[in-house]
């Protein structure tokens, strides 16, 4: 029976809930001795560049002391540091940098597991805008967003502009799998406009098909295709893990998203996008290319929104999609005043029988908002009887650097070649 989702005006916006605990902020012993250094900014510039990562001070071989820095002039008035769900928009003073005094040194430090990783940017005053306090000051300055000009690091924004910097500790997944390797086969990609009836507008689509071609071959359809393609060349994970025999050789499906409104509008639960996927996207694809149409060979993938709208394709239609891969899906997903006008996808669940699905989520430990309602379903999951249901939390935030890596462990077991994608 159709999933018929609620109607059309129910609130959607991300839950605006405080974070339940305050990230642990640390000192430097670098920032403290920086007064006396002769040459601090190029003793950074040798070590690599920012952000310092240095001991715990605790003696805890499982932390790290992280300090941000900037360099600032004699305009700086503040500088908000915003590392990936490591700041709250609604408690936005915790996370202004401190100078050292009398010099140019901007810093701010926080203690975390070694095994933490997420994108950030600086938001820099340099006068011209209203006054600290005054109405509209922090929005404007959260709209001046930079990279980190001391880190080599970055990654591929969404929506494009300025490539975000990033950190990584040294416990941290190191996403070996995303790079270029020479002597890999390499399989092709192409972009291509599909039409939709269902939708009445038509979008880019890449299409990835492995090197050598195939029959029969496993099917993968990732939301968000203008990130995952163009800008993280995810080509590069997938001819990797078909090298390494990790995965089979697959074609994979990645739509664009038309805009943050209709991205909204078409990831939440709409049935006619997963018609569309379904009825026009698969058979467009079927027609060029030789595809599996058994639903325990067909993995739909998406963060977020998209995780969101992976889990609910399959639960809609699961005589297509048999495989989730679901990253920090919204689950909360709408946003109402208790749970019983939230979380619309797990009650679904919740109320029907299990079905021939298997499920693979993933969640950052600093995803306050999204955390409680990803274990919620976690929980409905295993009381449904879905044993072979994968469930896992990774210490970062709602971002591609977490993802990307997520992406590729989701990719192996609901489709690996050692049995772990068995059904």
């Amino acid at each position: 029976m159709p999933l018929t989702a609620p109607p059309a005006g129910t609130t959607r916006r991300p839950p605006r809930i405080a974070r339940p605990q305050p990230v642990e902020r640390a000192d430097s012993a670098r920032v403290a001795a920086a007064a006396t250094e002769g040459d601090f900014w190029g003793a950074v510039r040798r070590a690599g560049g920012g952000p310092l990562v240095e001991p715990d001070p605790h003696g805890d071989p499982a932390y790290r002391v992280v300090t941000f820095l900037w360099r600032g002039s004699a305009a700086t008035r503040a500088v908000l540091v915003m590392p990936n769900k490591v700041v709250d928009p609604r408690d936005l003073d915790r996370n202004l940098m401190e100078r050292v005094p009398d010099t140019d040194i901007w810093h701010w430090s926080v203690r975390m597991r070694a095994d933490w990783r997420a994108t950030y940017g600086f938001c820099v005053d340099e006068g011209g805008g209203p006054a600290a306090g005054t109405a509209g000051y922090w929005a404007w300055l959260r709209g001046r967003q930079v990279a980190d000009p001391l880190n080599p690091r970055s990654l591929a924004r969404r929506w494009g502009g300025e490539p975000v910097s990033y950190v990584e500790l040294p416990e941290a997944p190191a996403g070996a799998e995303w790079r270029r390797r020479e002597g890999v086969p390499r399989g092709t990609v192409g972009a291509h406009t599909v039409q939709s009836e269902l939708l009445g507008n038509e979008r880019q689509v890449h299409v990835y098909e492995p090197p050598g071609g195939g029959r029969d071959l496993p099917v993968l359809v990732l939301m968000d295709g203008e990130m995952w393609q163009p800008a993280l060349e995810v080509a590069d994970l997938l001819d990797n893990l078909i090298a390494d025999g990790r995965i089979p050789p697959l074609v994979a499906l990645l739509p664009e998203s038309l805009g943050p409104d209709v991205r909204w509008a078409e990831l939440a639960c709409n049935e006619r996008f997963v018609g569309f996927l379904e009825r026009e996207l698969l058979p467009w694809a079927a027609e060029r290319h030789s595809l599996s149409d058994d639903p325990a060979r067909t993995v739909v993938a998406g963060q977020s929104l998209g995780g969101l709208t992976a889990a609910y394709a399959a639960v809609h239609a699961p005589h297509r999609f048999g495989r989730v891969l679901a990253q920090s899906g919204s689950f909360w997903w709408p946003d109402g005043p208790d749970l019983a006008s939230s979380e619309w996808l797990t009650g679904r669940i919740e109320a029907t029988e299990r079905l021939p699905v298997r499920f693979w989520l993933s969640v950052g430990e600093q995803e306050w908002v999204a955390l409680p309602a990803a274990r919620r379903l976690r929980d409905t999951l295993v009381a449904k009887g879905y044993a072979d249901a994968a469930y896992r939390e990774y210490n970062g935030g709602h971002d591609y650097l977490c993802w990307r890596t997520e992406l590729a462990d989701g990719l192996v077991e609901l489709l690996g070649t050692d049995g772990g994608g068995a059904a």
